[in-house]
């Protein structure tokens, strides 16, 4: 097997790129609404009317003419939410009027019921302006007015503002279909009992997490035992648009995902990244067109390059942006320079004074799960980047925590 050393060494932006050249948004669905959360929506939802599409009260009170304040007024009806006031409203009358009613017809103007005096069938109010406490008709949107774009994951707040669109329905892009397959004889799975020499499989459980948070359909196959006939096999059988295999990704002797790979056909298009930590990722196509993408069995370094290339890779199926989306922070302690591959720290944020801060943990081992339990940021050191002072602005990446 060729040494390391001879793998070409890809820039992030470059691997990353080389990956989402091979990715094509899949085929849309037609989903109930509520169905549609977490998914990337396929079609550009537009109004089909104003909304609101009457002149509404935005308080409880009394709907008047603010021509005839401040004065007495005779109360001639009530306006409440889906039961209007229909006849117009003349000179010297008042409607009782609930939040969300629509404006009588004549009525310029809501009194709050706190300003005004009820006696009897008359009201007394203030002096009011045209407008005071009226929400205009289309001031949340209009007819025909685009309300979402093409791409962008339905929320529940982007669910409410379809719904306000009078949709039932929308259509969105396919949720990709992901196999994790982890390798090593040291691993076990919980609740078994590890030996002298293992350990509990912490990455596969969290990535398949990760994968389903992203909007994916994620399967978690068996630990594979380390060998290749048993490699070979849990590749052919993970029924899946993309399988992404923790560990064997480098080139030891029982690293043997990529010769696994290669049995059945794997085209590499990444053959290695010039990152720390998470150097030997790759990524390919398999024989029969599924796609394939390795990530190093330590947990910190799967999980990094799961949030630059394998985040992106399950956007880009779901036909939403794919690149990852960085802020600046001001560092709270100095760095120092970094070396010949880009490096992505795992770090912590805070947010005071109107600006943010990040502070990057010092142990960075690849191995120290306790260490991304807490971080909520991954903090940028370019190639070469000479050291840092303690207040410069850094790139970083925030991940998403509750």
């Amino acid at each position: 097997m060729e040494p390391m050393t001879t793998r070409r060494l890809l820039a992030v932006e470059d691997a990353r790129a080389r990956m989402l050249a091979e990715i094509e948004p899949l085929r849309p669905e037609v989903v109930p609404l509520a169905r549609a959360v977490g998914r990337a929506l396929a079609e550009e939802v537009r109004a089909v009317r104003d909304q609101p599409p009457f002149a509404a009260s935005a308080m409880d009170g009394w709907a008047v003419r603010a021509c005839d304040c401040p004065g007495p007024l005779r109360i001639v009806g009530e306006s409440a939410a889906g039961h209007g006031y229909d006849a117009p409203v003349a000179a010297g009358e008042a409607v009782r009027i609930f939040t969300g009613a629509a404006l009588p017809a004549g009525c310029d103007a809501v009194v709050i019921q706190e300003d005004a005096e009820r006696d009897g069938n008359t009201v007394r109010v203030p002096a009011a302006e045209p407008g005071r406490h009226v929400r205009p008709a289309g001031g949340d949107f209009h007819a025909g007015q685009p309300l979402l774009e093409p791409g962008v994951r339905i929320d529940p707040w982007r669910l409410s503002l379809a719904a306000s669109a009078g949709r039932s329905q929308l259509s969105v892009h396919g949720r990709p279909r992901v196999t994790v397959l982890s390798t090593g004889e040291e691993i076990v799975e919980a609740p078994a009992k590890p030996g002298r020499f293992q350990i509990y499989d912490s990455g596969s459980p969290a990535l398949t997490a990760m994968i389903a948070g992203w909007g994916a359909e994620a399967t978690r196959g068996k630990p594979v035992a380390d060998e290749l006939d048993a490699v070979i096999e849990a590749l052919r059988s993970a029924d899946a648009d993309l399988v992404v295999t923790l560990g064997g990704a480098s080139v030891g002797d029982h690293d043997l995902v990529r010769a696994a790979g290669l049995a059945l056909g794997l085209e590499m298009k990444v053959e290695s990244v010039a990152i720390r930590p998470g150097k030997p990722t790759f990524f390919g196509v398999l024989g029969d067109g599924r796609r394939m993408l390795g990530l190093p069995g330590n947990p910190a370094s799967a999980f990094v390059c799961a949030e630059l290339f394998l985040r992106p890779i399950l956007a880009r199926y779901q036909g939403a942006p794919a690149e990852p989306v960085t802020i600046s922070a001001r560092l709270e302690e100095a760095l120092p320079a970094n070396g010949p591959r880009e490096h992505w720290m795992r770090a912590k944020l805070a947010y005071a004074d109107g600006g943010v801060t990040v502070r990057p943990f010092r142990d960075q081992d690849s191995s120290l799960v306790s260490v991304f339990a807490v971080a909520d940021a991954l903090l940028r050191r370019a190639p070469g980047a000479a050291a840092a002072a303690a207040g410069e602005a850094v790139e970083v990446l925030p991940l998403a925590r509750a």
